[in-house]
């Protein structure tokens, strides 16, 4: 089936409303977490799955376990019942949510984008909750679509695979990899982070590496 980026969206969208925000709230305090949580979708993009390992947020990982999901081994200490958006996440752990806010201000920097955390005065998932919204905001380029331009997403998926030759005795096919270089949801030649034309270049240049032999022979499966 192919992949329709509006309907994977749309019901991204509904999961994240049904998740976030308490079947018992009603009147002013519903009104008002239906209308943070579409502004937070509004500039931070679609409901995802997962990351490509190269995006800013999860790029702090240990070089040989790449992380596709914000946790503690990539930078965030205190991350709980947390949902994901192309370019930022919304996590609600229990207290004030203050080791997240002082974990995001030590990620080193980054030099395409800024990674902040703000808390948010709504309810989402639990009145005991403190949501804290941390957000990926790319520099220079405008997003269209929410996409990362060609430009930019070929050379952080670069800068992310090419150091594997080092210690890589297999090269993973395609197949296995879309996943990690497309995020999470995906069809064969796009998703929600990039265009069909930028991951077919991402495609061609990862292929071009393995058929290299500097990832070792080629995985058959």
């Amino acid at each position: 089936m192919a992949f329709r980026a509006d309907e994977a969206a749309a019901a991204g969208y509904e999961k994240l409303k049904t998740y976030l925000i308490p079947r018992h709230l009603s009147g002013a305090e519903r009104n008002k977490s239906e209308e943070q949580l579409l502004q937070i979708v509004s500039e931070c993009g679609p409901v995802v799955e997962s990351y490509p390992t190269w995006h800013p947020l999860v790029r702090n990982h240990d070089e040989h376990n790449p992380e596709t999901l914000p946790s503690e081994r990539c930078g965030y200490p205190g991350v709980d019942h947390t949902r994901y958006l192309a370019h930022g996440f919304i996590t609600c752990p229990y207290g004030d949510g203050q080791q997240v806010i002082d974990a995001v201000n030590r990620l080193p920097s980054h030099p395409t984008a800024t990674i902040s955390a703000e808390r948010l005065n709504v309810i989402f998932y639990n009145e005991s909750a403190s949501p804290i919204l941390v957000r990926c905001q790319w520099e220079n380029d405008p997003l269209e679509d929410y996409q990362v331009p060609k430009r930019i997403a070929v050379p952080l998926m670069l800068e992310q695979e090419l150091p594997c030759w080092r210690w890589s005795q297999r090269a993973e096919t395609w197949e296995t990899m879309r996943p990690y270089l497309l995020g999470e949801p995906h069809g064969s030649r796009s998703s929600l982070f990039v265009s069909q034309d930028t991951a077919l270049a991402m495609k061609k240049i990862y292929l071009s590496m393995v058929e290299s032999g500097m990832f070792g022979s080629p995985k058959t499966h």
